[in-house]
């Protein structure tokens, strides 16, 4: 197997398997590197977070109260797993229903400062994203929206875009 500039194959002694290290970064991983351009995609998405995300706050939260609001933003989301994925359950079906767009949606709805940029996370590789979000990513077709997916974060739907 070809591998990139200065990746090579080492064996783990602790765990008697190989890895691979590239000796310019010091980096370190099970999985082979990515080749090349065509391991790089760009994806967009809308998260909603939950009380046991990685940070459980949102940029929607610390915006300034309105002028005649009576109660502060809450700066710690306190809704659950489940709230959090039924809340993105319903942006899924405006979505594939033709209603809104996931940047549409993304823009007010998500929990990532992505928000601004429509959810845009713009160009990545392997070993960027967190594994289940890179898993779904990878695995979609350009255009393609995925089912809900969990991460540290809270839980995504993932629009690849190139």
């Amino acid at each position: 197997m070809e591998l990139p500039q200065n990746w090579e194959v080492r064996h783990s002694r602790t765990y008697s398997k190989d890895y691979y290290f590239n000796t310019l970064t010091k980096e370190s991983r099970w999985d082979p590197p990515p080749m090349g351009e065509n391991e790089r995609i760009r994806a967009s998405h809308l998260l909603i977070k939950h009380k046991d995300s990685r940070r459980p706050s949102s940029w929607k939260e610390m915006l300034t109260p309105h002028l005649f609001s009576l109660s502060l933003p809450q700066e710690k989301i306190l809704r659950t797993k489940e709230e959090a994925l039924e809340i993105l359950k319903r942006h899924q079906k405006r979505i594939e229903t033709g209603e809104t767009t996931l940047s549409a949606a993304a823009t007010t709805e998500s929990d990532c400062s992505s928000a601004r940029r429509g959810g845009d996370l713009g160009h990545f590789e392997r070993g960027q994203m967190q594994k289940p979000f890179e898993d779904a990513a990878f695995a979609l077709e350009v255009g393609q929206l995925s089912e809900p997916v969990f991460t540290d974060s809270g839980v995504h739907l993932i629009l690849r875009t190139a």
